[in-house]
C-alpha cells in the first residue's frame, strides 16, 4: 500500500528529497495545502507562515542542486508549537493579547532548526498561556481520528498537526503533560527529554522549572533526528546542561539488554482495565525482543500531582505578575485562578512541595540504578471526550496527570507511543521513563516495539 506523501515518516521524505523524486518546493507546496484543505477539521494552526516556507524551501532546492554537504533535516516542513520565537512572526502563546508581539529575533532551537535546513510551516495552536483553555480567536485543536475527543493539553496542536499530516514533526513543550497527552491521544509518539537538554532561550515560559522542550513525530527514528539538531548547551540558556550531544540515530541500532520495571503499586488503582491491558500487552512485546520484565515500587503518588501544581502555579504567578494586573479582565477563569493560587500560597506550602519533589527525584533516581526503564500508561484512562475535559473538576484533571506530571517533576527523559486501539477507534499509548540523559536507550526501546509493531503507521483517514 502507497503511502501518502503528507503521511511518510520524516527519514522516508528525506530519503525521497535525497534521490530528487520529491523537490522541497513541492513538499512544502503540499503541506501548506493541505493546512488550507483541514484548516476548518483540525484547528492546528494560529500562523501559517506560508511565504517564509516556500523562500526556504525554494534555498533547500538551490543547495542541493548546487552540490553542496547538505543538513540533517534539508527540506523537511515542520511546525512549531506557538511559544517559540520566529523573528518577523507573532509569539501569541495562546492569547488574545498577544496577537501583535511580534518576535525581534529567534528562539535558539528556532536558529538551529534553520541551520538544519528544516522548513518552518507555522505556529501551532496552543492553549493559553501554556496552561489554561483554548481561547477565542483561536479555538480548540480538534482530534483528527473523532472530533468529539479531546486534542491533548497545551501542545495539543503539535498532537493535531503531526497526526492529521499537516508537516513531519512537531517542536512542542512539556510541563506537566503537555507532550505526552496529545501524543497519546492523536496517535504520535512524544519525547520528553531530560530538564535542561534543549534550550528554553526566547521561549514563553510557563514555569520554568517544569518546563521541558521536546518533540512530537511519527516515530522514535523521527525523534532521534529532531532531538540530534535542537540539543545541547546553549550559552543564552544557563540552565542548558552541559552534557555533549549524542548521535540519537547511531544509537537506534545499538545492542542493549533492557531491564524494565513495572510499577504494580501505581497500577493497582485508578487505572482502566483496558489500558492496563495495553500496557500489558506492550510489556510483553518488549520481553519477546530481549527485556528483561520485573516489579518495582516506586514511592507513593498521594498529593504528587498537588505538590506539582503548587510549584507550578507559583512560578506562574511570577510569569504573569505584571501581565495579570494590568490585563487580568482577558485572562480566563483556570488561568486567573493559577495565577492567584500562586501568588497567595504560602510559603510553608510551596516549601514542602519542593522538599517532596526532591525526595521523589532522588528515590526515582536510586530505582533508575536498578532499571534501565519504567513503563506506565500515559493516561489512566482512554482519550476522553473535550466536553468531559472542559467538565472536569480539580481531582479528576489531577488524576489524569497522574503519570505524567511526576516526571516533569523530577526531570527524567520519558517517551510516549502509541500501543493499541480502543473500541472507538481511538488510540491507547505507554510512556517509557529512563534515567537523565539516557534518551538513547529510551527511544532505542521504542524504535525496537515500533519496528516489530504498526501502531504508529495508523493515521486518520482525512
Amino acid at each position: 500500500m502507497t503511502v501518502p506523501l503528507h503521511y511518510l515518516s520524516l527519514t522516508e521524505l528525506a530519503s525521497k528529497l535525497a534521490t530528487g523524486e520529491v523537490s522541497a518546493v513541492e513538499v512544502t507546496q503540499h503541506a501548506l495545502d493541505r493546512i488550507a484543505a483541514l484548516a476548518d477539521r483540525t484547528n492546528a494552526f494560529i500562523t501559517v507562515t506560508s511565504d517564509l516556507a516556500l523562500e526556504a524551501a525554494a534555498r533547500a532546492d538551490a543547495l542541493r542542486a548546487s552540490g553542496a554537504t547538505l543538513p540533517p533535516l534539508h527540506g523537511i516542513p515542520i511546525t512549531l508549537k506557538d511559544i517559540f520565537d520566529v523573528e518577523g512572526v507573532a509569539t501569541t502563546a495562546g492569547m488574545p493579547i498577544r496577537r501583535t508581539h511580534i518576535a525581534d529575533g529567534n528562539s535558539t532551537i528556532v536558529t538551529r532548526l534553520q541551520n538544519a535546513g528544516a522548513i518552518i510551516l507555522g505556529k501551532v495552536n496552543v492553549a493559553e498561556g501554556v496552561f489554561g483553555q483554548y481561547l477565542p480567536p483561536y479555538g480548540h485543536p480538534i482530534n483528527p481520528w473523532n472530533r468529539q475527543y479531546w486534542g491533548g493539553a497545551s501542545s495539543g496542536g503539535s498532537g493535531v498537526a503531526t497526526a492529521a499530516g499537516l508537516g513531519y514533526g512537531s517542536i512542542a513543550s512539556d510541563t506537566g503533560g503537555s507532550i505526552r497527552m496529545p501524543s497519546a491521544v492523536n496517535r504520535v509518539t512524544g519525547l520528553k527529554p531530560t530538564w535542561g537538554r534543549v534550550s528554553r532561550h526566547r521561549v514563553f515560559e510557563l514555569a520554568g522549572s517544569l518546563d521541558h522542550v521536546g518533540v512530537m513525530a511519527r516515530s522514535a527514528e523521527d525523534i532521534a533526528v529532531l532531538l540530534g539538531v535542537i540539543a545541547g548547551e546553549d550559552s543564552a540558556d544557563p540552565t542548558s546542561l552541559l552534557a555533549p550531544v549524542q548521535d540519537y540515530v547511531a544509537e537506534l541500532s545499538v545492542p542493549r539488554k533492557l531491564k524494565i520495571g513495572m510499577p504494580r503499586n501505581w497500577l493497582a488503582n485508578g487505572v482502566d482495565a483496558d489500558v492496563l491491558a495495553a500496557l500489558e500487552s506492550t510489556v510483553e512485546t518488549f520481553r519477546t525482543l530481549g527485556a528483561e520484565i520485573v516489579d518495582i515500587e516506586l514511592p507513593p503518588d498521594e498529593d504528587l500531582v498537588q505538590h506539582w501544581y503548587e510549584i507550578c502555579t507559583a512560578q506562574v504567578a511570577l510569569v504573569h505578575e505584571t501581565s495579570h494586573r494590568l490585563h487580568g479582565s482577558t485572562y480566563s477563569l483556570p488561568l486567573s485562578t493559577a495565577i492567584e493560587h500562586g501568588r497567595s500560597m504560602p510559603a510553608s506550602t510551596l516549601q514542602r512541595a519542593y522538599t517532596y519533589r526532591q525526595n521523589f527525584a532522588g528515590a526515582l533516581d536510586r530505582i533508575l540504578q536498578q532499571v534501565d526503564l519504567i513503563a506506565v500508561p500515559a493516561m489512566p484512562c482512554a482519550p476522553p471526550k473535550f466536553t468531559e475535559v472542559e467538565a472536569m473538576d480539580n481531582d479528576t484533571m489531577f488524576a489524569l496527570h497522574r503519570f505524567t506530571s511526576p516526571f516533569s517533576m523530577s526531570g527524567v527523559p520519558t517517551v510516549t507511543f502509541p500501543c493499541g486501539t480502543t473500541r472507538d477507534g481511538l488510540p491507547y499509548a505507554a510512556q517509557l521513563v529512563a534515567a537523565r540523559l539516557d534518551e538513547p536507550s529510551v527511544l532505542a526501546a521504542v524504535h525496537a516495539f515500533q519496528q516489530a509493531t504498526a501502531f504508529h503507521r495508523s493515521h486518520p483517514d482525512l
